[in-house]
């Protein structure tokens, strides 16, 4: 029987990352199919294209991404697509906050090429890998457990008037970035504020805010 090719995405702003990942995919996996995107609209677009994707290696800071968003969308769009997260922080708040939203492992780049190699081996076995110095078992409080959840229960458009929102977007401005009626915005963020168990969309932009606040999780302290 013909063994199938595994196909991965690789999404990094930066070229010469997205060089680095390569080579380690193309080290790890013999034959693997690789896509390099450089934003989260591209992810989108090639896994609407082909959305048999065996692995998402996946920068949290990318320039169209807003902190977790990008791996929550994704999740919530492609649950079948493994997401690797691959970034230059550490920090154990965000490696098991990527966890809890539901990555299948997170690389620091710091990661030596071997271990890296071994690591994305791991994932399309099957396994969740983090840092093994990274205890993703300890206990989290009750209220980034409950925050955590409730993000995680947004569908990916919602993530996306979600971000829009938090970006200053009133529904007028958000309509017409999505092609939808406002009345259809509207609705959105009446669910959004549902499932987030806030009144206002203010308050809304402060519960997705808070998470990011948690592990300091911005595009100028994520940087490379």
């Amino acid at each position: 029987m013909e063994h199938q090719k595994s196909r991965i995405l690789i999404a990094d702003d930066h070229p010469l990352v997205r060089g680095a990942l390569r080579q380690a995919v193309a080290n790890a996996v013999a034959g693997a199919e690789i896509v390099e995107c450089g934003s989260l609209d591209d992810v989108t677009k090639a896994l609407e294209a082909n959305s048999e994707i065996d692995l998402i290696l996946l920068d949290l800071a990318m320039p169209d991404v807003r902190g977790y968003s990008g791996l929550i969308m994704l999740r919530a769009q492609y649950p079948g697509a493994p997401v690797v997260v691959v970034s230059g922080r550490e920090d154990r708040n965000v490696i098991r906050l990527c966890i809890d939203f539901g990555a299948s492992g997170f690389i620091p780049k710091s990661t030596d090429i071997e271990t890296m190699q071994a690591a994305i081996r791991s994932v399309l076995a099957g396994d969740v890998w983090a840092p093994p110095e990274v205890d993703l078992n300890g206990p989290i409080d009750r209220e980034t457990a409950e925050s955590v959840r409730r993000l995680a229960s947004l569908t990916p458009q919602q993530v996306r008037v979600l971000m829009m929102l938090s970006e200053g977007l009133l529904n007028k401005q958000i309509a017409y970035e999505l092609s939808v009626s406002e009345a259809t915005v509207k609705a959105h963020v009446s669910a959004i504020l549902q499932k987030l168990g806030v009144e206002s969309r203010t308050q809304a932009v402060i519960a997705a805010a808070r998470i990011e606040a948690m592990s300091d999780l911005s595009a100028s302290a994520l940087g490379d």
